[in-house]
């Protein structure tokens, strides 16, 4: 057999004792938390709450299983704790009474649950499988404890329990009648554990296989049906359940078929096969506490702070080009001739020549405008302000403005036009020329007369 101390050592002349019981009880207690917590997400509610629930349950539902089961041997004629009160208080010894931790487990829930104004039944519901599952797995530590087992069986998977301490029931005392070398007992834990687990599965796929339909306390009701039915059933292997007077019936037994009958008559009522008057109110969805946000004005400083950080370095590449763009207007202001190269755009102001006002020339990137030299082709938008024309943006270079020629063509116009024949040569390169343009210019811009 297994011992059920897996390690001990004495602390300041304190003995520390780990035992299979209580690490299984804890191993049990965390999986259902977090089958709860995903169950309690998948209906909307605040799954981490189930561990908060869980400081008043575990606590609560540990006391009520011990005062149950201490109960429930002394009215089964037993003396181990009235002849010695203390052993009430050795958990670790075992002895703990699902009925017990049910009651005193649901009492502390419902409170917390009233505290924090969340759905009752939307945790039930989800709690439910969980339990059922969590149960199970703790388990285990009844066969390491050689507790909770049934009558003798010829069954192949039938347990020895040795006669060392009270492992063995006093019915079952005499080794000549039941030696210990070829006397097996009914594994009743490793049937609840296996038929729990086929239970809380079952619940758990009715839950999501049926979400649309299922309505508040449908799966508590499942779960009071199928754990009812499942501890009434290993009721008729535990002989050590005290009975009521001469019959078969356990009190165990009699408390998990009414568990069955109130899951019967709840489902009942939640499919619309049963009226009563004090379920007319029962809610038809699941409420759900509304989760406090910050406010708008919280949300936006962290986002406010980090827009400010970016316009800062956009105002500091905005001025570094109002720099240039003021150098490159001194230059063009200057009446020698210059240019401002910037990036691969080349601005080009020449001295003025003759009738420049009728004939001047853009060169910007690869478009070409000339200004038609007739005079009678002028219009009045000759008159007006020259108008800035953005330079095309290279990378690295920055947007520079140019003033535009008076002409009667817009900024935005490509326009094709042929070279107007040189006028006369310049001491540098030749003019063009101002009065006689020696070829006709052929201009698909729009005539604005």
């Amino acid at each position: 057999m297994i011992d059920p101390v897996i390690f001990e050592f004495n602390l300041l002349g304190l003995p520390i004792i780990l035992r299979w019981y209580g690490v299984l009880v804890m191993l049990g207690a965390v999986v259902g938390a977090l089958i709860a917590e995903r169950e309690i997400k998948r209906r909307g509610e605040n799954g981490e709450s189930v561990w908060d629930a869980l400081v008043w349950i575990l606590p609560a539902g540990i006391l009520g299983a011990r005062l149950w089961y201490v109960v429930n041997n002394i009215l089964g004629g037993s003396d181990y704790y009235t002849s010695d009160p203390s052993r009430i208080f050795k958990v670790w010894e075992g002895g703990l009474h699902f009925f017990g931790g049910l009651l005193f487990g649901g009492i502390a829930l419902y409170y917390y649950l009233k505290q924090e104004g969340m759905d009752i039944w939307l945790f039930l519901d989800a709690i439910a499988p969980a339990a059922l599952i969590g149960q199970a797995l703790a388990r285990p530590a009844n066969f390491i404890n050689q507790e909770l087992y049934g009558q003798p069986t010829k069954l192949p998977w039938g347990i020895p329990i040795d006669n060392v301490g009270n492992h063995r029931l006093p019915q079952y005392s005499d080794l000549t009648q039941f030696p210990v070398e070829t006397t097996r007992f009914h594994p009743t834990f490793a049937y609840e554990m296996i038929l729990n687990i086929l239970a809380g599965l079952l619940l758990l796929w009715v839950a999501r296989r049926f979400i649309e339909k299922l309505k508040p306390g449908a799966i508590f009701s499942g779960w009071l049906i199928a754990a009812g039915l499942i501890r009434a059933f290993i009721e008729f292997f535990r002989p050590d359940q005290p009975r009521i007077g001469d019959s078969f019936i356990s009190y165990s037994m009699l408390v998990s078929f009414l568990m069955a009958v109130v899951g019967v008559v709840m489902l009942l009522i939640r499919n619309g096969r049963l009226q009563l008057g004090f379920a007319e109110n029962w809610e038809e969805d699941y409420q759900i506490k509304s989760i406090s946000r910050p406010s708008p004005a919280q949300r936006v400083k962290p986002l406010v702070r980090d827009i400010a950080k970016v316009e800062h370095k956009k105002q500091g590449a905005v001025h570094e080009d109002l720099t240039m763009v003021t150098a490159v207007k001194q230059e063009m202001a200057e009446p020698e001739n210059k240019q401002a190269v910037v990036g691969e755009s080349v601005l080009v102001k020449e001295e003025p020549i003759v009738a420049l006002e009728e004939n001047a020339a853009m060169t910007h990137g690869t478009e070409e405008v000339v200004a038609a030299p007739e005079k009678k082709k002028r219009i009045q938008k000759e008159q007006t302000p020259a108008k800035k024309v953005p330079a095309k943006k290279h990378a690295g270079s920055a947007k520079i403005p140019v003033k535009k020629a008076p002409v009667k063509a817009k900024a935005k116009e490509k326009a094709s036009v042929k070279k107007v024949a040189s006028k006369k040569a310049t001491a540098k390169k030749p003019a063009v020329k101002a009065k006689t343009p020696s070829r006709q210019i052929n201009t698909n811009i729009e005539n604005s007369e």
